[in-house]
């Protein structure tokens, strides 16, 4: 049996529950398929997003949820393991069932890829943060620690100034060569200390960051470390369906339009899986901006079918 419906939304972060609930208050019939693995499930709190600032992550999406089922959008906690196209969507879910419809929502997200460095998966979201704008206020003026990762590095801890005075770039993996005038220059003026040399790991005590530990077995004393990781989209149900892709420098992103459709008829790509930089307020937009596309699509699709007969 496969069931049909007017769209099916393949996420159910804040893009994926943004586009149901547009799509939900439009009538349409509206499946959201849940992984259950949101990109922000690390952080107490996620910040920036007006009359939600402070929100726990997990607290802002069980009302998103609760929103789309009063407008009759069913979600069901499932994986979408593989899509095809035959005019309309074919979505294949991990526990068997197969599902139909005329639109399809990807808004998969992305994954972290931390650095493999002992401690900083578990302090991940607490002490070790990768968003200034998320958790920058938060730890303002405390004693910072920028681990270097690509030469890009720079540009964080040059950013993370704007919350705190002591900074610290620890080049880890990469020569100062690597860097240029230009950066040693703005890291100068910033007053960012710059220590070569690869970081082995951090102090821990009384379960809060203290320090940064070299493989020299110096120490220097921090109370926050920002790291940059890699970002890897979840994108295989795009690239599945033949969405065009594009390479930048964040990762392998659909091609999409303003609205967020990709170049494949009737597939949209909202939230992370449309570009790394959606913080949480961004891909709701996205979403929101996808769910009144998608509307206008049906509606004048059917319109134009009967026009026709």
């Amino acid at each position: 049996m496969t069931d049909t419906y007017e769209v099916v939304v393949v996420g159910g972060g804040a893009a994926g529950l943004s586009a149901a609930l547009v799509l939900g208050r439009a009538r349409r019939r509206t499946l959201v398929v849940d992984a259950g693995e949101p990109r922000n499930a690390p952080a107490a709190h996620m910040q920036g997003f007006l009359s939600r600032d402070g929100m726990s992550p997990a607290e802002f999406l069980a009302v998103g949820r609760e929103e789309i089922a009063g407008y009759g959008v069913e979600l069901v906690r499932d994986r979408a393991v593989d899509a095809s196209r035959d005019g309309d969507f074919r979505v294949s879910l991990a526990s068997g069932r197969r599902v139909r419809a005329r639109q399809l929502v990807v808004a998969t997200g992305l994954k972290d890829e931390l650095p493999t460095m002992p401690g900083v998966a578990e302090r991940f979201g607490r002490d070790v943060l990768h968003c200034p704008y998320c958790h920058g206020w938060e730890v303002r003026d405390q004693a910072f620690g920028v681990l270097a990762t690509t030469p890009m590095s720079v540009h964080q801890a040059l950013v993370v100034t704007q919350w705190s005075k002591d900074v610290t770039l620890f080049l880890h993996q990469i020569a100062e060569t690597e860097l240029s005038d230009d950066d040693l220059r703005r890291l100068a003026t910033a007053g960012v200390r710059v220590v070569p040399g690869e970081v082995a790991g951090l102090r821990i005590e009384d379960d809060r960051l203290t320090g940064v530990r070299l493989s020299d077995g110096g120490v220097h004393a921090r109370e926050a470390l920002f790291v940059a990781p890699r970002p890897v989209p979840q994108n295989d149900l795009l690239v599945g369906l033949g969405a065009e892709l594009t390479q930048t420098p964040f990762g392998t992103y659909p091609v999409i339009d303003e609205r967020g459709l990709t170049t494949v008829p009737g597939l949209w790509a909202a939230g992370n899986a449309s570009g790394f930089a959606e913080q949480v307020v961004n891909a709701a937009s996205r979403g929101y901006r996808a769910g009144v596309a998608i509307n206008g699509e049906l509606l004048f699709a059917d319109l134009d079918a009967a026009v026709r007969v």
